[in-house]
């Protein structure tokens, strides 16, 4: 594929729509475009809940939100309004379904980058194949970039948190009992499907654990659909511990930040756990730790201890939202992991620091 002129390029769009997870893993490009076009007018549209967390980056011009609980009709001219009004030399799509291909030409940008998918690929003046290699999430949006003449350089994520931010977090914790000085470990037993989620008996026997062996404290994250799971596991644990309410994703990044160790099924606040330097355990099941979860490649920063556990089955990786195996090989994924397992590495974790 052919470089395009870098004196072509004066306004930039970058776009990855949906997904905590996703947006996060995008931040290490946004950084690395930067570098590459200091004097360059940076933008970048995505979900508004999810694009909420790249607020306060330095490496951005713009944040143009895309709020789906509007109807279509209404929010989807908005948008294409907004992207026509800043005129766009390149739109960098790493979305790359129908909506996002449609609003990458409606955008009026000149040069436009994205997947080679049959039909909606037309839309792209630079069409993205995937070599096939192994790589990671950040590696493989890298390839995006290219074009312009990006080389991959920066692989850590970050969530810029304001220090207002971070003195609200504590302050909130602390009304809630939490001593942020001492040891105190985050649970997130919550995900997007069944088929990734750890026995949340597990996550109640792991608090029980972390509160009597390591004198840790502990509190428990959720998402908008996890109230009866955390009301299981309070109601089976025997230890105290705090349970937060469902909070925006700014909030909750800023009480994550306070935490000393992060255990977390493979959902959207496992990423939020390495931006804001967390030390942070990753549960996996169906999904592929070496694809995302880069946080523990040698390219990362090693000094963060962040780690992925998973138990090899023979279906891996099935990539299913529910588990479709039956009898005592039903979710055996989860189930080969031991709590005592995951015990120990938090206990390094907390040691290290403590």
């Amino acid at each position: 594929m052919s470089l395009i002129d870098p004196r072509l390029i004066r306004r930039i769009c970058i776009s990855r729509m949906k997904f905590i997870g996703d947006v996060v893993l995008t931040t290490p490009i946004i950084r690395t475009l930067r570098e590459k076009y200091p004097d360059a007018y940076v933008a970048y549209l995505g979900e508004k809940e999810a694009v909420s967390l790249l607020q306060h980056n330095p490496y951005l011009n713009e944040i143009i939100s895309f709020d789906f609980s509007k109807p279509t009709l209404i929010e989807q001219p908005r948008v294409m309004f907004q992207l026509r009004k800043r005129r766009f030399d390149v739109f960098i799509d790493l979305f790359c379904n129908p909506r996002t291909a449609m609003l990458a030409r409606a955008s009026g940008a000149p040069i436009r980058i994205g997947k080679e998918v049959k039909g909606r690929g037309k839309l792209y003046t630079h069409q993205i194949v995937d070599d096939g290699r192994p790589k990671t999430a950040i590696e493989f949006h890298y390839q995006y970039v290219k074009p312009l003449s990006v080389e991959p350089i920066h692989r850590r994520t970050e969530i810029f948190l304001t220090d207002d931010e971070k003195r609200e977090a504590r302050n909130y914790l602390k009304w809630q009992d939490i001593d942020v000085n001492k040891p105190t470990v985050g649970l997130h037993p919550g995900a997007t499907w069944p088929a990734k989620m750890w026995q949340w008996e597990k996550f109640a026997a792991l608090a029980d654990l972390i509160r009597a062996k390591l004198d840790a404290q502990v509190v428990v994250t959720q998402g908008p659909h996890d109230r009866k799971l955390v009301e299981q596991i309070s109601a089976r644990a025997v230890a105290n511990m705090l349970v937060l309410p469902v909070m925006k994703l700014r909030q909750l990044a800023a009480v994550i930040a306070q935490f000393t160790v992060y255990v977390t099924n493979d959902a959207g606040p496992m990423h939020v756990g390495p931006a804001v330097g967390t030390k942070t355990i990753g549960i996996f099941g169906p999904g592929e730790e070496n694809i995302w979860f880069p946080y523990a490649a040698p390219s990362y920063d090693a000094s963060a201890e962040h780690v992925a556990l998973r138990k090899d089955v023979p279906c891996h990786p099935c990539h299913l939202d529910f588990c479709n195996r039956e009898g005592e090989e039903f979710m055996e994924c989860m189930k080969l992991l031991d709590v005592k397992e995951v015990f120990e590495h938090v206990k390094k974790r907390v040691e290290s620091i403590s």
